[in-house]
């Protein structure tokens, strides 16, 4: 008889647990509620990179003039929004025609834990039930909103409402200055709106190296980005078609909209987990080990609901290792998530992305490190396409020379990235990049220059 798998949610992480473990012979049941694909990924990720890529299309433009070309673009807001629903659709059917193809069996319903071995799902037909060796838990999150707030949907917006909006915000103010509140403020000015972004901190993208925040930083402000550093939101008005967002310093930002971006809290209650004896922890996220199993062993969790890394990337990564687990796969050789070697990006203009050791990280360890640093304005094909804007910085381990890790701000960094990622997830030396035979003229080699 073969494994019984439920999983209950369809994003990243419940979609790729479900298509390897049917590949590897389970019979797999995917329960999602909403959208299979992930609403966080297809209603949050997808529809934001592809309004940037359209933000990014008219800086493209202008920034022909200087490259000797006369331009001229228009947004077409209608056009904007079938596109963006023509991807999620497309990206949708993709998911549902692998899951199906593996002869996955899709429930659309909620689930619920209803025992240690027993799910139901209430559908649109009434209840149904499975019983389940090994059931995974990946029901994402959802925007957090402060207790001072009061969401109306249409000036005052969650991250998931604006995508796109129903018009362009004449006057934007963005609350949050993490990685979602940076792709809003680049997002939005791309389109045309005024930005006003707080700031709770003296950076933005606190946790980030203080050298690619400062690029970001100055980016915005070329752009009229009005940065409010070390403001606090402490309460948010509408009146009429003004929105006042009020600070703990005694600031005010006045806008025609303010759009929220202060992180997000998991899809856990209503889950039933304590039917199954399913600990959480005091956010409402199910801890779990490197197999990504709870507390209890034949539940598994992943994505958000996990407390990890919240990129969609990690998400599926962590859905192949517990279909692997699960299945029996972890006595052979078997790498564990290393989620210090994650590889993310920011899609802004400049573009940012990391991976592995930051060089503040290190500093406040008293570790020692190499630390080398190229410019792009040094780069041949960057001053061909006429962005010289950013870096590549490496770090490495100066007695072996291992890559710990590095950072791109510049065009495509989010691509770059993908060489360091390897390098570090693989223990490679920076004299493996040195003696790589690039492309020239390209933007990698600007890596080379960095493993020198």
């Amino acid at each position: 008889m073969p494994v019984r798998l439920v999983i209950i949610g369809g994003g990243p992480a419940g979609n790729t647990a479900a298509t390897v473990a049917a590949t590897l012979g389970a019979d797999v049941t995917l329960i999602e509620r909403e959208i299979v694909g992930g609403a966080a990924h297809l209603r949050d990720c997808i529809p934001s990179k592809a309004m940037i890529a359209t933000g990014g299309a008219l800086a493209e433009l202008t920034r022909a003039q200087a490259m000797g070309l006369t331009a001229e673009g228009r947004l077409d807001l209608d056009s904007l929004r079938l596109r963006v629903a023509s991807i999620e659709d497309r990206l949708h059917a993709s998911v549902c025609g692998l899951l199906e193809s593996q002869g996955v069996r899709i429930v659309r319903g909620t689930g619920v834990l209803k025992g240690a071995h027993t799910v139901t799902a209430e559908t649109d037909h009434g209840v149904e039930e499975f019983e389940a060796d090994f059931i995974v838990l990946a029901t994402g999150s959802r925007p957090r909103v402060p207790d001072f707030v009061r969401i109306d949907g249409e000036r005052v917006l969650t991250t998931r409402q604006a995508y796109p909006p129903p018009e362009v915000p004449e006057h934007l103010v963005v609350i949050g200055s993490g990685v979602t509140g940076v792709e809003f403020t680049h997002m939005f000015s791309a389109l045309g709106s005024k930005v006003t972004l707080v700031v709770s901190r003296q950076q933005v993208l606190p946790y980030k190296d203080p050298e690619v925040a400062a690029v970001l930083e100055d980016a915005f402000l070329r752009r009229g980005v009005k940065l409010l550093k070390g403001a606090r939101a402490t309460a948010i008005e509408r009146d009429g078609d003004v929105v006042r967002v009020a600070c703990d310093d005694g600031r005010v930002a006045i806008g025609s909209h303010a759009v929220l971006a202060v992180g997000s809290i998991p899809n856990s209650e209503a889950l039933g987990l304590p039917d199954a004896g399913v600990e959480i922890d005091a956010y409402g996220y199910v801890p779990v080990n490197h197999h990504c199993q709870s507390n209890v062993r034949h539940v598994y969790a992943a994505g958000d609901l996990s407390g990890r890394l919240p990129l969609s990337s990690v998400a599926a990564m962590q859905g192949r290792k517990i279909a692997e687990h699960l299945m029996g796969l972890h006595t052979r050789e078997h790498r564990h998530l290393d989620y210090d070697k994650a590889a993310s990006a920011i899609f802004t203009d400049p573009e940012i992305a990391d991976v592995g050791l930051a060089e503040a990280e290190a500093f406040a360890e008293g570790r020692k490190i190499r630390v080398t640093k190229v410019p792009f304005s040094a780069n041949a094909k960057a001053l061909i396409e006429g962005d010289p804007r950013g870096f590549v910085k490496i770090l490495s381990d100066p007695a072996t020379g291992v890559v710990l890790g590095g950072s791109i701000v510049g065009r495509n960094a989010a691509e770059l990235i993908s060489v360091l990622a390897v390098a570090v997830t693989n223990g490679l030396k920076v004299a493996d990049i040195v003696d790589s035979l690039l492309v020239h003229p390209a933007l990698a080699e600007s890596l080379a220059e960095a493993a020198s």
